[in-house]
């Protein structure tokens, strides 16, 4: 199974850039991931929602039909790290050939976006950045590999 993190616009932080591409390096050896940063769409004179909508389209044609879509919103159901891994191990075992994880831009996703998601998760009720969750992210898919493969990365 391929994962995909699609993100709205680039991680402009250097600290973050720097801890993304440590995890996805570490992710290499367990699993084919992909990490995709989609230009910003130019924000000058939209509304929210028309920032959304075109925001959406941008995502649609990233998008495949066999893709499996979760969105990272705040209403999202929360995982432990261990039931995170389990899910992930569930993807795997039922042949999925694309899980697709997408952070959106400062102000959600568009309703056709949200109609296309299989679901929605939330690394935590807490909010962060989008540059930040992205880090988040990354290091909590390595951590659940790390889980299914029984390494000690991670403490119970």
């Amino acid at each position: 199974m391929k994962i995909t993190i699609l993100c709205i616009g680039k991680t402009n932080t250097s600290y973050l850039k720097e801890g993304i591409a440590i995890y996805l390096d570490r992710l290499k050896h367990y699993a084919r991931l992909e990490y995709r940063e989609l230009p910003d769409v130019n924000s000058k004179g939209l509304t929210p929602d028309q920032l959304k909508q075109k925001e959406g389209e941008l995502l649609f044609k990233t998008l495949k039909l066999e893709d499996h879509v979760l969105l990272l919103d705040e209403r999202g159901e929360e995982f432990s790290s261990r039931k995170f891994a389990s899910f992930i191990q569930k993807k795997l075992n039922t042949g999925a050939k694309s899980l697709v994880l997408i952070i959106g831009g400062a102000f959600g996703f568009s309703e056709e976006i949200y109609a296309r998601a299989n679901g929605k998760i939330s690394l935590s009720q807490m909010t962060f950045s989008h540059e930040m969750i992205r880090l988040l992210l990354v290091e909590q898919t390595y951590r659940a590999f790390t889980i299914l493969k029984g390494e000690s990365y991670h403490h119970d």
